[in-house]
């Protein structure tokens, strides 16, 4: 199964989303129930949800 994660999983608390992947907490959770196409279409708007969040530093 296909995954955006990066073993970087920390939430932004305003959005909701997890500022490594980009994915929601919904999204994060329900991962490996939905079909193909649905993982398929979450992935392709990720990189302009990242572009979009505070970028993670170490």
């Amino acid at each position: 199964m296909k995954s955006p994660c990066v073993n970087i999983c920390l939430i932004d608390e305003p959005t909701r989303q997890c500022l490594g992947c980009g994915r929601s907490l919904r999204e994060i959770s329900g991962w490996s129930q939905m079909n193909d196409a649905e993982r398929d279409a979450i992935m392709k708007v990720l990189p302009h949800r990242l572009q979009l969040l505070p970028q993670v530093t170490s």
